[in-house]
């Protein structure tokens, strides 16, 4: 192996698997179109194998740059931002189970009890590194601190079909929780302190994930009746949404980096939130704006793709920071 390929492999980022968090979630958005908007086109299983495709590569990848560079993957574990995006591998699990599951049940529950279980392990241990850390600081802070701990919110998705539903109340709780203890913090460093530098500007956009995957999962969990806490999540991740659109002209002028993928998976939450909410209510005006999102959520990917691939080429991606 060339030892810029050495280089490249050592330098491979676990942010890589933000990817498949964004793909997999635009999978489970046309799905939901397909059986909500009564689509003739079924383009999601061609996307479910891409998105299995994408996450066995990358994963074949980070393992092999365990096995040849474990000090790199050490250091991962220990910074204060990277720390935060080991979940994204439990995540695409997650994810992808659910993806799995209207084609095969089987299959999606195997994934699905790997995601939970590595998840889990993930929640305690940065849990662990956050209370006894020496050296983090209220600059280190920035809404990908969401992914470990309130990502558990999305278990009870798939959860509810594959294990008791105690297990996904448990998993619920977490999320809840520290998505309110997390959101308060984050606020605080950015009302207070210095704001996100640049190349994480995009993960702005988190912060509509835990509402609007709450709202997903609270419906699982309270057999789909859109009650009114599932309004009060729905509305909050629909409100923080538009408050991050008046931003465009702020994240447009970010230089592509892999945390643009952040933009991806928030997105695909709001927008199978908004079709769910259609399908409950039977609104028209959530119809198209769920259909709107839809659209803005495909473009955004087929974007994000094309600028990665383009990267890729140039060797921008996977260097020394």
């Amino acid at each position: 192996m060339a030892h810029s390929d050495v280089s490249r492999l050592q330098n491979f980022p676990v942010s890589w698997f933000a990817t498949v968090m964004g793909l997999a979630g635009l999978t489970i958005a046309l799905h939901r179109a397909e059986a909500i908007l009564g689509w003739s086109i079924h383009p999601s299983p061609a996307l479910l194998a891409l998105t299995v495709a994408v996450f066995a590569t990358l994963a074949g990848l980070y393992l092999l740059k365990l096995a040849r560079h474990p000090a790199s993957v050490k250091a991962e574990l220990s910074h204060p931002v990277k720390l935060n995006f080991f979940p994204t591998i439990s995540i695409g699990l997650i994810l992808i189970s659910i993806a799995l599951l209207p084609h095969y049940p089987g299959l999606s529950q195997i994934v699905w009890t790997a995601g939970t279980v590595l998840h889990f392990g993930f929640t305690l241990y940065v849990l662990s590194i956050w209370i006894h850390h020496t050296h983090f600081e209220i600059n280190h802070m920035n809404p990908a601190w969401f992914i470990p701990i309130v990502g558990n919110i999305l278990v009870p998705v798939a959860g509810v079909h594959h294990a008791s539903v105690e297990i996904s109340w448990f998993f619920f709780s977490i999320g809840l929780l520290f998505w309110l203890v997390l959101l308060t913090i984050i606020f605080n460093r950015m009302f207070f302190h210095q704001p996100l530098p640049g190349k994480l500007l995009p993960t702005l956009f988190i912060l509509i994930a835990p509402p609007g995957v709450g709202m997903v999962s609270w419906l699982q969990l309270n057999g789909e009746e859109v009650d009114a806490f599932a309004r009060i999540l729905y509305y909050s991740a629909l409100f923080l949404t538009l408050m991050l659109f008046t931003q465009t002209s702020r994240f447009i002028k970010v230089p592509f980096a892999l945390s643009w993928w952040a933009y991806s998976f928030p997105m695909a939450a709001i927008t199978i939130a908004t079709l769910l909410m259609h399908q409950s209510l039977g609104l028209v005006f959530l119809k198209w704006l769920g259909l709107i999102l839809l659209i803005v959520l495909c473009l955004l990917i087929t974007g994000l793709v094309i600028r990665t691939a383009v990267a890729v080429r140039r060797r921008e991606i996977c260097v020394e920071e």
